[in-house]
């Protein structure tokens, strides 16, 4: 079993592997085509996003930095544009480290644009097709070019006032614009609609392909490193469902049984594996039918939207109170009883059923764990289901295999009692806990303010603090054994837990509390933004309002401009440090308040060399004559338009690196010091990325 375990985890991990150069073009494909009937067409594109990526909507919320996919047909004689662009409808979710609302499509979608063709001559028409590829962590450069699409012209007939006999009328007509305006007015109130299937077999369709696009799709997989963390995750939730009093009493119960049927150790043995692989199977099972049933897109969704958050929220709470004994939660007694029933014939089928039977008699234990697993590996999407539920019904299964391989270690077991119960009550509270941040979830996307930051760290700061009278025996629930004496286990779990109290007391009053960055609301979405007093925030760099420079991350002032802050740098003599960032990055947020604010770093950032922020998306318009065509290094030309064009085109031109954030140190004279870039995968350790500031003042201090 273990090796077939080994093999199967080196089977689905050997597909997740990284690559430091990412094109936005490599991440979408795209076709273009005409779909046309006499005088009436529709121009369609369309687009197969890569998995795990996704581009954004054509019409973007007002909170959104993100850069809107272009679809646009230029404006031309030989046709009218009849009525907006027809656009499925986007997944809508929040986003809450970037802190804004987001609207995107994944997967296939079609988007279409109505025409009147008002020509009999063929013609080219062409339009502007752009987009900017993001994935959970990052989003790639924005891309952005003109097609063009051939189209056929048509015999437009018309009826002359006062005759019957029909007029050819010529391109361009004043005859034709004024009989067309009507089915412009008919069709003007089409605005957003989901786009109808193509029938490719259509004999009166004119097909187009533009680009196939056949570059070889990258086998790059962003969510690789968190596929080993839901595996650890899930397993560990694993070990914990055993210790509750659904599951444990059944380990002594299970191996003995299967021993003393079995006529020898082999067969008890063998026995046991063929249970604790049923638990597996039944665990990935539920997994999959989850995941098939909704999608694992539709999860996603429903992570982040309010409703289910809220939805989420209240399940917690019952299942919460639940544990702590007010009332008890199970599945028909009914399915458990027909599963034990069939469990009766024997062979692997009765034992599939002895499994069954311990999933559906356990589900009150073990059912929040699960539908929480779930929903965080659906956040993830992929193969994240199936590596969940694997890693948590391999810890359930793994102790009935090897107590039924070593009998003598069953001696070893703590006996039931009434320490199971305090185990029951203790994921209670920590359910309790984890149901806010549900809540709070709800709270952000609909932006109601109901619980904001300080809100939810006092609501953390009572439960906390509740449990740790509870495990100090000051507290006694129902169904708990009176407490003669703590255990030491106990004492140090209620210490610690009292340790964490203490520390999220400073949050109140602005404290960054980064160890669990990840749950409470963003300092932005607090009643004291900076801190009571502003004692949450940084110091400004001193001196420092200089003409060019913004107020930047930990409120260190950081110019926009490179050759602003290139002769800056020189006129002050400090070294140039090029961030190269973007506004919807968010392993940028994550380095800028877990590691730029800290001490040592801080200092280094903020008084001894001069950054500029070069952002990646940033959709200014550049003055007319910064505006020229460049070539990238894979061959594709582009115009560059904004301040996002240049700065993406900087950074791949110069060190063909896409990903953000990257940082780099210069000398005054805009040439790189010889150490090597600084990124998210290598430096968000404080030390390391300190110690890559250090190196990088000694080797320009050495050149002076």
């Amino acid at each position: 079993m273990i090796r077939s375990i080994s093999l199967l985890l080196m089977i689905v991990f050997s597909f997740y592997s990284f690559s430091q150069v990412e094109y936005p073009e490599d991440k979408v494909k795209w076709e273009f085509k005409v779909k046309q009937s006499g005088c009436e067409a529709e121009i369609i594109g369309e687009f197969k996003v890569d998995k795990h990526w996704h581009i954004n909507a054509l019409n973007l919320p007002a909170d959104n930095f993100g850069i809107p996919t272009t679809f646009k047909l230029h404006k031309s004689p030989n046709y009218k544009i009849i009525g907006k662009v027809i656009e499925p409808k986007p997944v809508e979710k929040y986003d809450e480290i970037s802190e804004e609302s987001l609207r995107y499509h994944a997967g296939k979608f079609t988007l279409r644009q109505k025409i009147k063709i008002t020509t009999d001559k063929d013609f080219e028409l062409k339009l502007d097709f752009g987009f900017q590829p993001c994935d959970s962590v990052k989003c790639l450069f924005p891309f952005e070019d003109v097609f063009t699409v051939k189209v056929k012209g048509c015999e437009i007939i018309v009826e002359k006032n006062n005759q019957s006999s029909p007029t050819k009328l010529q391109s361009g007509s004043d005859a034709t614009d004024a009989d067309l305006q009507a089915d412009i007015e008919e069709s003007e109130d089409q605005s957003v609609v989901v786009a109808d299937e193509i029938d490719d077999n259509d004999e009166e369709e004119a097909l187009v392909v533009v680009d196939a696009n056949e570059k070889k799709q990258s086998k790059s997989d962003p969510t690789g490193r968190s596929l080993w963390w839901i595996f650890g995750v899930s397993f560990g939730s694993g070990l914990l469902a055993l210790v509750t009093p659904c599951v444990f009493p059944m380990i002594p119960m299970t191996v003995s049984f299967f021993t003393k049927q079995s006529k020898t150790k082999k067969q008890g043995i063998n026995n046991a594996i063929k249970y604790g692989i049923s638990i597996i199977v039944i665990y990935i099972v539920l997994g999959t039918l989850v995941t098939a049933l909704f999608g694992a897109e539709s999860l996603n969704s429903m992570s982040t939207d309010p409703i289910f958050n809220f939805v989420f929220f209240i399940l917690l709470v019952v299942f919460a109170i639940s544990f702590m004994g007010a009332f008890e939660i199970s599945l028909p007694s009914s399915w458990a009883n027909k599963a034990d029933s069939k469990a009766d014939k024997g062979g692997f089928v009765g034992i599939f059923f002895m499994a069954l039977a311990l999933a559906l008699v356990s589900f009150s234990c073990t059912g929040p764990i699960v539908g929480i697993l779930l929903v965080t590996a659906a956040s993830e999407g992929g193969m994240a289901p199936f590596i969940g539920m694997f890693g948590f019904s391999l810890a359930l299964a793994l102790p009935f295999a090897l107590f039924a391989a070593f009998p003598g270690w069953m001696n070893t077991l703590p006996k039931s009692g009434g320490w199971l119960n305090s185990v029951k009550v203790v994921l209670g509270f920590l359910e309790l806990a984890l149901a806010f941040k549900f809540l709070s979830n709800a709270d952000l996307a609909l932006q109601w303010h109901f619980l904001e930051r300080e809100v939810f760290l006092a609501i953390w700061i009572g439960i906390f603090l509740v449990l740790a009278l509870y495990l100090f025996g000051k507290l006694r629930l129902p169904h708990d054994s009176p407490i003669e004496k703590l255990s030491v286990g106990r004492t140090l779990f209620g210490t610690t837990v009292l340790i964490f109290v203490i520390y999220l007391i400073p949050g109140m009053w602005g404290a960054p509390l980064k160890l669990i960055s990840a749950f409470p609301p963003p300092m932005s979405y607090s009643e004291a933004p900076l801190g009571f007093g502003g004692s949450g925030s940084a110091p400004v760099s001193k001196g420092d309002f200089i003409e060019g420079t913004h107020l930047g991350p930990q409120n260190i002032m950081v110019f926009h401009d490179y050759d602003k802050a290139l002769a800056h740098a020189d006129k002050v003599n400090k070294p140039l440090f090029v961030d190269f960032t973007g506004h919807n990055c968010v392993n940028c947020r994550r380095m800028e308040q877990s590691v730029w604010g800290e001490p040592g770093i801080l200092e280094i950032l903020r008084d001894e060399v001069v950054i500029v922020s070069l952002y990646v998306d940033e959709r200014i318009d550049l003055p007319k004559k910064e505006q020229v065509t460049v070539t990238y290094p894979n061959g594709r030309e582009k115009n560059l338009k904004t301040t996002g064009d240049k700065n993406s085109f900087l950074q791949v031109s110069e060190y063909q690196v896409t990903a953000q954030p990257y940082y780099i140190l210069q000398n005054g004279k805009g040439e790189d010091l010889d150490i090597g870039p600084a990124d998210y995968q290598n430096h968000s350790n404080p030390d390391d990325f300190k110690k890559w500031l250090e190196v990088g003042l000694n080797a320009y201090n050495r050149a002076k």
